[in-house]
């Protein structure tokens, strides 16, 4: 018994948060609008985005959260509708960065996040969809139809290494994925953990390589969907909670450690 509960000390002991975004500081979204290139406050970078004010695009609520997570007080859903345009692009989004001068970037790192959708303001089978991405696409996951697929649609959420497809699983309604991206950034490995609901994390691909690069401000959490002719801007709507990066050993636990 005395062994045992030395262990798990030891094992919280060497998983470190290094950026918690998990919402809870956060009274409503337009918190998100103290943060500016001049004022860099809060955990997140709010700028892209469309035209519209902040709860537009981005809301909280304890009923957007995992209900496995008793770590965080709320989640956020993350809504693209008809004016989520950033600067004159033809793409919709809507992404927060982590805003942290933490080693988020360096040796050993886990991306935690849960994600759901539902029935109401599904997203769309028939359009690509960059989810929780870098800059340079290394890791990310990916929902819809993706340019080249025979068909018109694609159900399954995708984990993808360099835009290549390693897992997959159909994306249904009220379904809550927990993923870890596991990232090398010394040895250029990226592996994926993944459960749904309130079962703990397992690692569902082993680490592979690939082109791990950073500057610690291009991890997107939300989502960058791609136009497609003949197919129209209906309102998605996107649910995140337990967003959080650490280091050391892997939290398995939906929602991660405690402050």
């Amino acid at each position: 018994m005395k062994v045992t509960l030395l262990s798990a000390l030891a094992t919280v002991a060497s998983a470190a948060v290094l950026w918690d975004g998990r919402f809870n500081d956060m009274s409503t979204s337009t918190d998100l609008n103290k943060w500016s290139w001049a004022n860099q406050v809060g955990a997140y970078q709010y700028y892209i985005h469309g035209s519209a004010s902040v709860d537009k695009y981005v809301n909280f609520s304890p009923s957007y959260k995992n209900p496995a997570d008793a770590v965080s007080k709320q989640g956020a859903k993350l809504t693209l509708d008809g004016t989520a345009f950033w600067n004159g692009q033809n793409m919709r989004r809507i992404e927060l960065i982590p805003q942290t001068k933490a080693a988020i970037n360096s040796g050993k790192v886990y991306y935690h996040f849960s994600m759901m959708r539902k029935d109401a303001n599904a997203p769309s089978k028939s359009r690509e969809h960059q989810i929780c991405f870098f800059e340079s696409h290394f890791v990310e996951m990916k929902y819809g139809w993706i340019s080249g697929e025979q068909g018109t649609d694609n159900p399954n959420l995708q984990f993808m290494i360099s835009q290549n497809s390693k897992w997959k699983t159909e994306w249904k309604p009220e379904v809550w994925h927990n993923v870890a991206f596991e990232i090398d950034f010394s040895s250029n490995k990226v592996g994926f953990w993944h459960s749904e609901g309130a079962a703990p994390l397992a690692q569902v691909v082993a680490p592979a390589s690939a082109s791990t690069s950073s500057n610690g401000a291009d991890w997107h959490l939300g989502v960058l969907e791609l136009p497609r002719s003949g197919y129209s801007d209906g309102v998605e709507d996107f649910y995140f909670s337990g967003v959080y990066i650490e280091s050391g050993t892997l939290t398995t636990a939906i929602g991660g450690p405690g402050k």
